[in-house]
């Protein structure tokens, strides 16, 4: 049976999603599940502006491809449904009418130019620049008068004159002094609902118990508490969640991780390769670890130990190496067959260079082990195994450069003797034959190689060498060489 811990990830559809958002998405996701709970999927779409339907698409199908399963939401519905904020706009515009005959709330009739002037004096005389509650106690005349004048008036929220303490999950007991935390606006002239009443009323109604966020909403949470507090009085809340405010996701420079950096897309993450759950490993230890020696586990384990409260506070900086190092890891955890099918894609148009009947599921299969053991991405599987599949091979320039020194037209032919007299039965032989080349010209077997890889497969680094020949075939390699003799003597 479930428990009665309930969690909520509500993104907004606008543009791709980006690796921050998914740390919050895992996060709230390992949470529920570790503790028996509900999982709450909820779209935050009521910026017209900026929201679109093929992002809200967008993010349906990263949830899929991540694994993320979710107790209510788009596509499963619930009691609290519709799940999309768009849809319930007359929920919010009732709410927000209660807070006003509550006097929760008032009309602020204060134009932008006259809000920002006071705000420039307060900062020349040192003080808060919030709004100073100029509307708050506005007579029935007063508020005619301005209405006479044509101003439509945006509804703000009446902040209680005390301080607001709150424990943190993750950092423990906060406090925000009244004088720091104004009256803010719940509700725009033109009568639409914002986020700072959206967001704790749908919390409210769908009954969220843990409110598991990013760091930058910090500044928020005494605000919503406030309002949590109407709510109750007015029964529209029945408790105020816990909150969490998860660590800041860093990117170069020290800076936070924002949408506009490449490396934040996690488009690129799924077209580069990344297999979920490497990605989600790496995610996961972006402010939490499962332990202090132990980098690479399974999401299973994960949600299993997880617990919000080991989360640490400090902002987590984003390594794209020790990302890559992570799902490498992952990849060589697959089964053969399992790894051999999530190569798939990069093995069809239009990743894949070669045609499609010039594919060879016998090579593919030979040499698939050989490439689990070196990928960091699924992605490099198309350059590492290019060689099998084209009737020659793309040369490298500057590998050629760098392999093709003085004598390796004598090296190569050698190595084409010793080769051809070889027992192609077990990549050692090739190896020894290799070897051998190397020997009679003074060279050992590092530098003898070079210029056969190259010759065979057109790069200095890929797959292991004489595995990589005994998949080719004798009569391909004998003639990658022929070429490439040509191509030095030419």
């Amino acid at each position: 049976m479930p428990s009665g811990t309930r969690v909520r990830f509500c993104p907004s559809p606008t543009g791709n999603p980006h690796v921050g958002l998914v740390r919050t998405a895992l996060f709230n996701w390992a949470f529920a599940r570790h503790n028996r709970g509900t999982l709450v999927f909820r779209i935050e779409d009521t910026d017209a502006a900026r929201d679109s339907e093929e992002s809200y698409e967008q993010l349906l199908d990263a949830m899929r491809w991540l694994g993320f399963d979710w107790d209510e939401g788009p596509e499963v519905g619930g009691p609290h449904a519709p799940y999309r904020q768009s849809q319930r706009m007359d929920i919010y515009k009732d709410v927000a009418d209660k807070l006003l005959a509550g006097g929760h709330a008032y009309r602020c009739y204060c134009s932008t130019e006259e809000l920002d002037a006071r705000r420039e004096a307060a900062r020349a005389a040192g003080k808060p620049s919030g709004y100073d509650g100029h509307c708050r106690e506005l007579t029935h005349e007063q508020k005619a008068a301005y209405e006479a004048q044509g101003r439509a008036p945006i509804v703000r929220f009446r902040m209680p004159d005390r301080t607001i303490t709150f424990t943190d999950l993750v950092r423990g007991e906060i406090s925000y002094e009244p004088e720091n935390v104004p009256d803010f606006g719940i509700v725009r002239a033109n009568g639409a609902p914002l986020y700072t009443l959206v967001n704790p009323v749908d919390d409210a109604l769908m009954e969220i118990t843990h409110v598991l966020r990013g760091e930058d909403l910090l500044s928020s949470t005494p605000r919503q508490i406030a309002l949590y507090d109407a709510l109750k009085e007015l029964g529209i809340a029945k408790a105020t969640p816990e909150f969490g405010h998860l660590p800041y996701v860093m990117g170069e420079g020290n800076k936070k991780l924002s949408k506009r950096d490449p490396q934040s897309s996690l488009n690129l993450y799924r077209e580069r390769g990344f297999l979920p759950e490497g990605l989600l490993n790496y995610l996961s230890l972006l402010g939490w670890s499962l332990s202090a020696d132990r980098d690479i586990f399974t999401i299973d384990e994960m949600i299993a130990a997880f617990d919000v409260k080991d989360v640490q506070p400090n902002p987590a900086r984003f390594d794209l190496k020790k990302c890559e190092s992570i799902n490498g890891d992952h990849i060589r955890l697959l089964d053969a067959k399992e790894f051999a099918t999530r190569c798939e894609p990069w093995l069809k148009a239009p990743f894949a260079p070669w045609a499609p009947e010039d594919f060879d599921e016998a090579k593919w299969a030979a040499i698939a082990p050989h490439a689990q053991t070196r990928l960091k991405v699924l992605s490099e599987i198309t350059d590492n195994v290019d060689f099998l599949f084209l009737p020659e091979p793309v040369f490298d320039e500057p590998s050629w450069t760098k392999a093709m020194k003085e004598g390796s037209d004598a090296l190569l032919k050698t190595a084409r003797e010793k080769l051809e007299a070889a027992d192609w039965s077990s990549p050692e032989s090739l190896k020894e034959a290799v070897l051998a080349a190397g020997e009679a010209h003074g060279l050992k077997l590092g530098k003898a190689q070079a210029p056969v890889r190259v010759a065979v497969t057109g790069r200095t680094v890929g797959l292991p060498l004489f595995e990589s020949l005994e998949v080719l075939g004798k009569d391909a390699t004998l003639a990658r060489i022929d070429a490439a003799l040509a191509k030095l003597t030419a």
